[in-house]
């Protein structure tokens, strides 16, 4: 684990390891068997501190990811009013997370934010549900609902907790899951393109261009855009696509083949101001 859940989660625990752990001190427990540990969990009740703290040692200096989240759950079960308990269900979340049980990690964070909206870890919380649903992108020639869940809940970070730590990386993963969502459309347009379908080809590249032109398939979404509209003769919409590609990319190999692609059909780029393609450019000032 990196970035803000790891920093997040150690600050969360170093300033919890208020206590002792009995028998077998935070700082000696090497010492200690799992057994030892848990020796006493027939007894009905057991200090939360130590529960708590036996977890961060199993997560921490162990990576013993599900017997830290047992501990954590039983500050939960033993202590449910205390302020161990609202913290051990954030590391209960974590624990999950760290252990790749995203499903329990996402219950067990949205119970915090239900139980606890008003706190400062509410952020971390919402900021775990949304990396739970972004380690689980798949690749682009796959179904992409998880990866708009993802940017459904990264955005929700920045919204709810935009001076936060966890927002700035938010917008960081946000870009990934746009770019794959884009990575998508591509691919999908490309195999319309390839079947001739032309008009279900530009379809998707026209979601590219509208919704997601600041990724990095803008360049090719128009240089296909071209393209199809060439195949289809409809020029002037082919014109505009290789002359917003050329304006805004003028470098991109991409703009060589929409160049070429209208020089074939003996025109050469022209912006129709009224296009669809220099409207979408505008709204978001480029071209």
């Amino acid at each position: 684990m990196r970035g803000p859940l790891r920093a997040a989660a150690g600050f969360l625990a170093a300033a919890l390891l208020a206590a002792p752990l009995g028998g077998c001190s935070s700082f000696g427990m090497e010492n200690c068997s799992i057994g030892q540990l848990w020796a006493k969990k027939e007894a009905p009740e057991e200090p939360a501190e130590k529960l708590y703290n036996e977890g961060v040692y199993l997560l921490n200096e162990k990576s013993d990811f599900k017997e830290a989240l047992k501990r954590f759950n039983e500050v939960d079960r033993q202590h449910p009013y205390s302020e161990w308990a609202r913290k051990a269900l954030l590391m209960s979340a974590y624990s999950s997370y760290r252990a790749g049980e995203y499903d329990d990690c996402i219950a067990a964070a949205k119970r915090y934010i239900a139980l606890h909206p008003g706190t400062q870890d509410a952020a971390y919380a919402q900021f775990l549900i949304a990396s739970s649903n972004f380690d689980r992108i798949p690749t682009v020639q796959r179904d992409q609902s998880i990866t708009e869940k993802a940017l459904a809940e990264l955005e929700e970070v920045g919204r709810k907790f935009p001076d936060t730590e966890y927002a700035a990386s938010a917008r960081k993963k946000i870009e990934v899951a746009r770019d794959n969502l884009a990575g998508r459309e591509m691919e999908v347009g490309r195999f319309y393109m390839n079947k001739r379908n032309y008009t279900g080809a530009i379809n998707r590249f026209k979601v590219v261009v509208t919704q997601y032109q600041t990724t990095r398939h803008v360049e090719e979404a128009l240089m296909r855009l071209t393209e199809a509209y060439m195949s289809l003769g409809i020029t002037q919409e082919a014109q505009t696509a290789a002359a917003v590609l050329g304006h805004n990319f003028p470098d991109s190999p991409w703009y060589k083949d929409a160049y070429q692609l209208v020089k074939s059909g003996g025109l050469e780029p022209a912006e129709n101001q009224g296009s669809w393609i220099s409207r979408a450019f505008k709204k978001v000032g480029l071209g």
